[in-house]
């Protein structure tokens, strides 16, 4: 147990060292991520809070970073909607990536008419515009968070799926997998046990730029209407900014800059991990 431990921190320590982007990635995430934790601690209002100053610019005593048209705390409605962006991001790459790698290991070590089947979806996938997609299928199933979350979860894993087959097409070929096949051990467990475990690299670098594009794709969602009303998000705070552009500007602008930091930051851990996990990189 702790030569597993002291290999994880090896490994740990490895890839802290081995990118300075993805350190800096990193740090930046924690930050984001304490703000959505402690959002109820850092805000000075409740971000549903209907007050009597409305449209206050930003640098006033009680609103450092202005109101909106609803008289609603914008510093405490972005702390709050770092906590709907983080979860709609997060959960829908993890949807997305685990649906990847499950099918794209079965297709590419299994081969034959599975292989076929599931190379064809992908291709299907991948000529049909995913953003009309989701516009289709959220606005005739509604735009709750769930519904989000599930639809860019459900439209986006093709991608993952593609670099896990190309591992498992190229890994099987390997003498340690075949080894293990003439040792009598199931293609399943093999599957689980040393295809997975060995191409997952790529899809993990793959699913943090992910959580990156779900953030903004929940960004244009709510920009045309379609987020969820009943919770605050940035993306939803810039629709509701819109039409006050010229005598609010904050309104959208704050929230749009913080979209433009998140998707920066998983954009720094997603090319650092590619970077730190891919040795052709490392040689490059």
């Amino acid at each position: 147990m702790d030569n597993k431990m002291r290999k994880v921190g090896k490994r740990l320590a490895s890839l802290w060292s081995a990118s300075r982007q993805l350190r800096i990635g990193l740090i930046l995430f924690v930050l984001v991520l304490l703000v959505a934790i402690f959002a109820d601690v850092l805000s000075p209002f409740d971000p549903y809070y209907l007050g009597e100053d409305l449209l206050v610019a930003p640098g006033s005593e009680n609103h450092p970073l202005g109101t909106n048209q609803m008289g609603c705390d914008i510093l405490s409605m972005l702390l709050h909607g770092s906590r709907a962006s983080l979860t709609i991001g997060i959960v829908a790459a993890a949807i997305s990536g685990l649906i990847g790698t499950l099918l794209g290991a079965f297709a590419g070590y299994y081969g034959g008419m599975l292989d076929k089947v599931v190379s064809e979806v992908i291709n299907i996938f991948l000529m049909i515009p995913s953003f009309f997609l989701i516009l289709i299928i959220v606005s005739i199933f509604g735009s709750n968070m769930f519904n989000v979350m599930l639809v860019i979860g459900l439209t986006s894993w093709p991608s993952n799926a593609r670099m896990m087959r190309v591992q498992a097409m190229s890994l099987k070929e390997r003498t340690f997998i075949k080894g293990a096949v003439v040792m009598g051990e199931s293609r399943l467990r093999i599957l689980f046990k040393y295809i997975i475990p060995n191409g997952l690299f790529p899809v993990i670098a793959n699913t943090t730029m992910g959580v990156a594009k779900a953030i903004l794709t929940e960004a244009s969602l709510s920009f045309l209407g379609l987020g969820d009303p009943n919770v605050v998000s940035w993306g939803q705070m810039v629709f509701d900014g819109k039409a006050y552009l010229q005598t609010g500007w904050w309104i959208s602008t704050l929230p749009g800059l913080s979209i433009m930091l998140i998707v920066v930051v998983f954009y720094m851990i997603g090319d650092g991990l590619n970077y730190a996990l891919n040795p052709r990189m490392k040689k490059l």
